[in-house]
């Protein structure tokens, strides 16, 4: 039996409001498992249009119709409207996912500013931003997390040491091909990663038309002999990317898969198995900069 897992990323605050809810829906009527990741501080996605400079951004702003997606206001935080505070105002559809039976876990507190930030911050700064994080998901849920999932896969040691510190099990942090361990100054972390093994959709979009990206993902997994991670934004396939998104889960069901969240597939590994690898950056087609991966 073959699993894939969906994990769900949600980085503003119409993501959290819209695009979740909708989601909750798709998913239960296609009987599948996932993981909601949110963003539990401020909403500045205005931020990042800094990025402007950063080789590839503009394409990809103008090929995944980020105004259409994110929307005007939206854009406009950190720029022309103050930065809305997440956690505070959508407390009750965080908790609502929970609710419904869906798994949740931490993404970031201020999502543009850990993305922007995280690779070159020092351990004050870092400890700091995912204590935030931390005190807030504990304030909504009222328990600590399990997982983590990193803002833009980015992170550096000190995150990573602190996920440990924080006794979280699994995290999917980076991209790669299967599940693995790291190892930080040449010691061995105890939480698992599991990376994202497939492309998202803007990453897809970036390439390909629009009618394609449902059946170019599928044949990435049509062999079904190996487990995958999709990432999806409640930004994207929440709302206007809704339909290509049923057509995948509808897609992986006829190929085999099990479509299941980040805990019930940790639950399902052999750890004592599983490789271990140093911290690696590398680039991904289809995306700008470069993030955290798998070595190999």
């Amino acid at each position: 039996m073959a699993f894939l897992v969906l994990k769900i990323d949600v980085d503003t605050l119409r993501g959290t409001c819209e695009g979740v809810p909708n989601l909750i829906q798709i998913l239960r009527k296609a009987s599948a498992g996932a993981t909601f990741l949110f963003s539990l501080g401020p909403d500045h996605t205005g931020w990042a249009f800094r990025r402007v400079f950063q080789r590839g951004f503009l394409r990809k702003v103008s090929r995944t119709s980020v105004f259409k997606h994110y929307g005007i206001k939206t854009l406009s935080y950190g720029i022309l409207l103050p930065g809305p505070d997440i956690g505070t105002h959508a407390t009750s559809q965080m908790r609502a996912t929970r609710a419904s039976g869906f798994e949740v876990g931490i993404h970031t507190w201020d999502h543009v500013y850990w993305q922007d930030n995280a690779r070159i911050r020092e351990r004050g700064w870092t400890i700091a931003q995912m204590k935030k994080s931390y005190a807030r998901f504990f304030e909504i849920f009222g328990e600590e997390p399990w997982t983590h999932g990193a803002a833009g896969w980015q992170m550096n040691e000190h995150a990573f040491d602190q996920l440990d510190a924080w006794n979280i099990l699994y995290a999917s942090d980076g991209r790669g091909y299967s599940p693995y361990r790291l190892m930080l100054e040449g010691l061995p972390l105890s939480h698992v990663q599991l990376p994202t093994t497939l492309p998202t959709l803007d990453e897809v979009l970036h390439r390909r038309n629009v009618n394609n990206v449902a059946n170019y993902l599928l044949s990435l997994t049509r062999d079904n002999e190996a487990d995958h991670v999709f990432t999806l934004h409640a930004e994207l396939e929440g709302q206007k990317l809704a339909p290509i998104f049923e057509r995948l889960l509808a897609g992986w069901r006829s190929q085999g898969y099990t479509l299941v969240s980040m805990a019930d597939y940790y639950a399902t590994l052999n750890l004592e198995s599983l490789p271990w690898h140093p911290i690696a950056w590398g680039k991904v087609p289809g995306r700008a900069g470069e993030l955290i991966i798998q070595p190999g």
